[in-house]
C-alpha cells in the first residue's frame, strides 16, 4: 500500500503513514460493524436456544437493531456518580475499547494481508490481550461503590488465573511451529493433520491444548460460564453498575471485539487459519479470509451455545479449575510435547 502512495507522488514518509492510517481504517471500520453484527447474532441465537423470537422490528428481520441501540445510547447523558474519581471514571472505557482494537494489528486475514507482520506476533496478542484487565480494575476502583470493586478484584484474578494456563498453551503451538509469527503458525498447519487436514486441532498431542484453550478463552472474556465479573445476582451488573451512554457502549465494544479476537485466534492457532480445512487445490480457489471469517463465526456460534446452555461457575469452582486442572495440564503438555519433539528429531 505505501508503494502506491508513493506511486502518487508522496514521498516515502507521507505515503507510510497515510497507508499506515488506512489500514487501521480498513480494519477498525470493519470490525465495528462486524461488532454490532455479532452482537445480534448473540441475541438471535439465544433466542432460538429459549424458544423466543429475538430482534425482529428494527430493519428487515431486525437486523439494524444493533445500530438503533448504539444510536438511543450516544443520544444519552453520561452521568458521573459525585464520589466517582471522575479521570480514570472516563479512562475505563476508552482504554478497555483502544486495547482491544490494538491486538488486532497483528491478525492475518490472509497470506500477507496483515497490518503488522512482526516476528512475535504472538507475544504482541498475549501482551495487549492483558492489558484489557486494567479498563476493568480502574472502572471498578473509580466509581468509588462496592460492587464495581468487587467486580474488579475478581476480574484481576481470574484474567491472572488463566492467563498462565493460555501462555502454556501457547507455548506448545509455537514448539510445533518453531514460530512466533502468527502466517508462520498458519503455515505449519498446511497438511499437518493426517497428512491432508490442514489443522493442529487432529493431532493427538494439540488437541487437548485446543480445548484447554477454547475454555480459557470463555473465561478470558468473562463469558459465560465465567461471567462473574458481570454477575447480575451478586453484583447487579459488576464493574459496568455506574456506567451509562457512550461510556457503557465502549465497555460493550470492546468485549464483543476481544470475544471476536479470541474466536479468531481459536482459528488461527489450531484450525488453520486462512487455509482451507483440507490441503486439496480447488478449496485454495475460495479467498483464504473467507475460510478464516467462517471458521471464527462458528466459534462465535460455540460461544453463543455456551452461554445459553452452561450455568455460572461458582467463584471457587472457577478458580479451582484454573490453578488446579488446567495450570497443572497445560505444563504437562509442555513437556510431553517439547519431549516428543526431541525424541523425533523435530529440531535436527
Amino acid at each position: 500500500m505505501t508503494n502506491f502512495f508513493q506511486s502518487l507522488g508522496m514521498s516515502y514518509d507521507w505515503a507510510w503513514g497515510v497507508a499506515t492510517f488506512a489500514g487501521v481504517l480498513l480494519i477498525a471500520l470493519p470490525l465495528m460493524l462486524a461488532v454490532a453484527m455479532i452482537i445480534y447474532v448473540d441475541r438471535k441465537v439465544l433466542a432460538a436456544i429459549m424458544m423466543r423470537r429475538g430482534p425482529n422490528v428494527v430493519g428487515p428481520f431486525g437486523l439494524l437493531q444493533s445500530f438503533a441501540d448504539g444510536l438511543k445510547v450516544f443520544l444519552q447523558e453520561t452521568i458521573v456518580p459525585s464520589a466517582a474519581n471522575k479521570g480514570l471514571f472516563l479512562i475505563a472505557p476508552i482504554l478497555t475499547f483502544t486495547v482491544a482494537l490494538a491486538a488486532w494489528a497483528v491478525i492475518p486475514f490472509n497470506s500477507g494481508a496483515v497490518l503488522a507482520d512482526i516476528n512475535v506476533g504472538l507475544l504482541y496478542v498475549l501482551a495487549i490481550s492483558s492489558l484489557s484487565v486494567y479498563g476493568v480494575v480502574i472502572a471498578g476502583w473509580a466509581s468509588n461503590s462496592k460492587y464495581p470493586f468487587f467486580s474488579a478484584m475478581r476480574a484481576a484474578a481470574q484474567m491472572i488465573s488463566y492467563e498462565v494456563s493460555i501462555g502454556f498453551i501457547l507455548i506448545c503451538v509455537v514448539l510445533w511451529a518453531g514460530t512466533f509469527n502468527l502466517n508462520g503458525i498458519i503455515e505449519a498447519q498446511r497438511g499437518h493433520g493426517l497428512g491432508f487436514v490442514n489443522a493442529f486441532v487432529f493431532n493427538p498431542l494439540m488437541f487437548p491444548m485446543w480445548v484447554l484453550f477454547f475454555i480459557s478463552s470463555l473465561a478470558e472474556t468473562a463469558r459465560a460460564p465465567f461471567d462473574l465479573t458481570e454477575a447480575e445476582s451478586e453484583l447487579v451488573a459488576g464493574y459496568q453498575t455506574e456506567y451509562s451512554s457512550m461510556s457503557f457502549a465502549l465497555f460493550w465494544l470492546g468485549e464483543y471485539a476481544n470475544i471476536l479476537l479470541m474466536c479468531m485466534l481459536n482459528a488461527i492457532l489450531f484450525f488453520g487459519g486462512w487455509l482451507p480445512p483440507f490441503d486439496w487445490a480447488p478449496l485454495y480457489l475460495v479467498p483464504g479470509w473467507i475460510w478464516l471469517f467462517a471458521k471464527t463465526f462458528m466459534f462465535f456460534l460455540m460461544f453463543s451455545w455456551i452461554w445459553a446452555t452452561v450455568p455460572r461457575f461458582r467463584y471457587d469452582q472457577l478458580m479451582r479449575l484454573g490453578w488446579k486442572i488446567f495450570l497443572p495440564l497445560s505444563l504437562a503438555f509442555v513437556v510431553l510435547i517439547s519431549g516428543y519433539l526431541m525424541a523425533t528429531g523435530h529440531y535436527s
